[in-house]
């Protein structure tokens, strides 16, 4: 060994050029999945620190449309200091009149127990007490009002008294389609929102004197209070949402990476085959003076180990960073700061990756400059290609089950790692087949008469030519950016087209019933088009599936969304629109026998649901036992008024609820519908729904840029494989150019006869790229987003002629110094 390390670190500092590729593809692959899987553990890490400022306290115990009784309140009170926080939706309207949907938050006098709160300079007061109110700063844009000016909100006419510079618990409330506004809870009981029915929330924040025990306290007092319909959690599970955002955001940026490294890989296999060719003859003679070949295989390993050593620290340092340049540059568009910190799980993990993908790719290459026989000294233009032997196929089967195993452990969503990394395999064996394919295909055809189309056609089909790689590794960019093209532009297409043409305009929250025919009223007075529906609501979570109580359930299934909090559920005599019955019967219209319910099929499926199954939900603290009488489809896509759950006509009847309303109307009626129902009506909420739509797209809009920077790199890794290939027929093109030239060529022919090789490489990576990116965009829009496949082709034959340029870009860079070679000079070489 060494000999062998003394040797391989002498032909590094004459002739390791050429394994700069390696390093550059391993440094873009590990830079990708360490920066990704480090940005998502210093999110998580942000929200594990804060944990308890962003829930507002060690517990805290929730419960939809009321607040706590005199016993409740007494057992909060007795397990800790107590701070009450109400929130609802509301409409504000300042000097204008033009009402503005609001956040709205009533607190007690001992609210925040935990952070701080505080004003922008020039408050008249600290906090918000009796007929004053503090505003977010996007709420006094909106409503158009200032410190000193009155805002009024149901039948309460509030003062300003400033605007809200920092709340330490806004992050633990969760997504809210309006600006937040603060009241005292004189403030909120002078609104008048309280009604019955209301859709408000009654959160009991909890400070305690031994915060381990957070978890055992709230357990209690859930349990004490069984049928009341309180949920606790504490500081551990603070922001469910984002952290269950932030996870599968990093997992499928993750995948994305993955993605980027098995191109990568290839780009190393490139690499390596390029700079051991070109070592054939260094081979030759070193065996030829006595070395053998486990000398040469060690020579060539140590070698590559130490520039993929440095190209996988690049990586890591990188990666390492991301945090903080994520944090700099874009730092006001994340929901939390990164906590700034090393993070050895994902770096670690991504050095393995990267070591297994590095050998993996690599051993062929090896194995082919191992077996290098000393006659190749006399005739190198003429030794034959061998496949691998079975000990390195055995060796390469077992690197690749490393590299799945590490892959699919790491992940969060194992059983989406697994089908995404069998999809990759599956996908390059397919590219890798269709690449020997086209050189076959090519090798059989009749020649055509044109000189330089049947030489860009050889060149594609003959010895050594790196068709395979380039049909595998560009085929797999390629393809990527096609998916996301398509799943890009119908989403858009979606958001921006389908939705507003079938959406209503307003949804009204806190519609009491006997208000309903005035409301009717006023919306037709306002436009004489427009049409209303309405349906009574209530809230109400399901708390037991056929008997077993869900807090009893230590995990819950994938897609059991309806299980994670209270839903908003109704009753009906009839099919709901753009409802469809697919399982069951519906029930009579004069039903009034024991309450029977109709889920959304999907719900239901993931959850194992049948007809016949039973479910209970607690309804404002009443346990309310129903049996499944009928499964529906639901058209989600017109952001009309459906509901997961809906109940049969009768017992569920007697709760207090309101109506939930939705408001059909012409365009340019908005502003006229709004102030006059909130002139007549001001308890009642009108959501636009444009503005849902605007929160839902600007939520889509951060992450669909997260999904392009990291597919970004799954582009220069495809660049990067290119150059590897252009480099790893250098030799061969240099000998071909200087023949032609020797035949009387012009260097404009020659440069012709490549341009047209690529070119037809291009179409069908093309062609490839839109059937493989196309069914996988179809496939994640109508299985992930139940969206229709509705792509713009423009956008996706433009995100094609870019990728087709590029292709064609780069080969024919590389081709130039081949062009530039001199005859006598290569002819002595060769």
């Amino acid at each position: 060994m060494t000999t062998a390390w003394r040797l391989a670190l002498r032909d590094l500092r004459r002739g390791g050029r050429g394994l700069l590729l390696l390093a550059l593809c391993l440094f873009l692959g590990i830079a990708a999945i360490a920066g990704i899987g480090s940005l998502s553990a210093s999110l998580l890490a942000a929200l594990d620190t804060q944990g308890r400022q962003i829930l507002g306290g060690d517990v805290e115990l929730s419960v939809s449309q009321r607040r706590a009784s005199v016993e409740e309140a007494a057992a909060f009170a007795g397990s800790g200091r107590v701070a009450e926080v109400v929130s609802l939706r509301a409409m504000a309207s300042g000097p204008s009149g033009t009402p503005v949907l609001v956040d709205l938050r009533g607190v007690d006098d001992a609210w925040p127990l935990v952070g701080q709160f505080r004003l922008k300079t020039g408050a008249l007061a600290p906090r918000p007490r009796g007929d004053q109110i503090a505003l977010a700063p996007a709420a006094a844009d909106r409503i158009g009002v200032r410190v000193g000016d009155r805002v009024r909100i149901g039948m309460a006419d509030l003062r300003v008294i400033g605007l809200i510079a920092e709340e330490p618990d806004r992050l633990g409330a969760g997504f809210a389609l309006g600006p937040p506004v603060m009241v005292d809870m004189r403030g909120l009981d002078a609104t008048r929102l309280l009604q019955p029915g209301s859709l408000y929330e009654s959160h009991y924040r909890l400070a305690l004197s031994r915060p381990d025990r957070a978890q055992v306290t709230g357990a209690a007092l859930v349990k004490r209070f069984a049928n009341a319909g309180w949920s606790a959690r504490t500081s551990a599970q603070a922001a469910r949402g984002l952290r269950r955002g932030v996870g599968q955001l990093g997992q499928f940026l993750l995948l994305i990476g993955l993605a980027a490294l098995a191109i990568a890989g290839v780009g190393v296999g490139s690499g390596v085959a390029a700079y051991l060719s070109a070592k054939t003859r260094i081979i030759a003679i070193l065996k030829v003076l006595g070395a053998g070949s486990r000398t040469i295989a060690a020579i060539f390993l140590v070698q590559l180990g130490l520039v993929a050593g440095i190209g996988i620290a690049a990586g890591l340092a990188v990666g390492a960073v991301v945090p903080g340049i994520v944090a700099a540059v874009a730092g006001a568009a994340l929901p939390v700061a990164p906590r700034l910190a090393l993070y050895p799980a994902p770096l670690v993990s991504a050095a393995l990756l990267g070591l297994i993908v590095a050998l993996l790719f690599a051993l062929p290459a090896l194995a082919r400059a191992r077996a290098i026989p000393a006659a190749t000294l006399m005739r190198d233009a003429l030794a034959t290609r061998r496949l691998p032997g079975a000990s390195v196929m055995i060796g390469m089967a077992a690197l690749l089950a490393a590299l799945v195993a590490l892959a699919v452990l790491t992940a969060t969503d194992r059983m989406l790692a697994l089908v995404f990394v069998g999809a990759v395999a599956a996908v390059v064996v397919l590219l890798w087949l269709v690449g020997l394919g086209i050189r076959a295909g090519l090798a059989r055809l009749p020649r055509p008469r044109a000189p330089l189309l049947r030489l860009a056609l050889a060149n594609l089909h003959r010895p050594g030519a790196q068709t395979d790689r380039l049909v595998v590794a560009l085929g797999l960019g390629f393809s990527l950016f096609v998916g996301l093209a398509v799943i890009d532009t119908s989403l858009s297409a979606e958001l921006d087209g389908a939705a507003p043409a079938k959406a209503p305009r307003f949804f009204a929250i806190d519609l009491q019933p006997d208000d309903a025919a005035q409301f009717r009223r006023i919306v037709t007075a306002a436009a004489p088009d427009a049409r209303t529906e309405a349906v009574p609501s209530l809230r109400g979570s399901i708390v037991a599936i056929r008997g077993v109580s869900v807090a009893s359930m230590k995990t819950l299934p994938d897609g059991a969304w309806v299980l994670r909090g209270d839903r908003t559920l109704t009753w009906s005599a009839d099919v709901p629109p753009r409802n469809e019955v697919v399982a069951g019967r519906w029930w009579p219209a004069d039903y009034r026998g024991p309450p029977l319910v109709s889920l959304e099929d999907r719900a239901a499926q993931a959850l194992g649901l049948r007809i016949g199954d039973t479910i209970t939900v607690s309804v404002l603290g009443v346990d309310v036992p129903a049996r499944i009488a009928a499964l529906r489809r639901i058209d989600w896509g017109g952001l009309g008024l459906n509901f997961a759950i809906v109940f049969s006509p009768g017992y569920i009847e007697e709760a207090p609820h309101s109506l939930l309303a939705s408001v059909y109307a012409p365009p340019g009626r908005d502003g006229v519908i709004a102030r006059r129902v909130a002139a007549a009506l001001p308890s009642v909420t009108m959501i636009r729904v444009g503005d849902v739509i605007g929160k839902i797209g600007a939520v889509l809009g951060q992450v669909a840029l997260a999904i392009r920077a990291a597919a970004a790199v799954t582009v220069a890794a495809g660049i990067a494989v290119l150059i590897g290939a252009v480099a790893a027929a250098e030799r061969t093109r240099r000998y071909d150019a200087v023949i032609l030239k020797l035949l009387g060529a012009t260097a404009r022919q020659v440069l012709t006869a490549q341009a047209i090789e690529y070119a037809l490489l291009s179409l069908v990576l093309a062609v490839i790229a839109l059937i493989a990116g196309g069914g996988a965009g179809w496939f994640v829009l109508g299985h992930v987003f139940d969206l229709e496949f509705a792509p713009d082709w423009t956008v996706v034959a433009l995100t094609l002629g870019a990728a087709m340029v590029m292709t064609l870009g780069i080969g024919l860079l590389g081709s130039l110094p081949a062009l530039r070679a001199r005859p006598a000079e290569t002819l002595r070489f060769l």
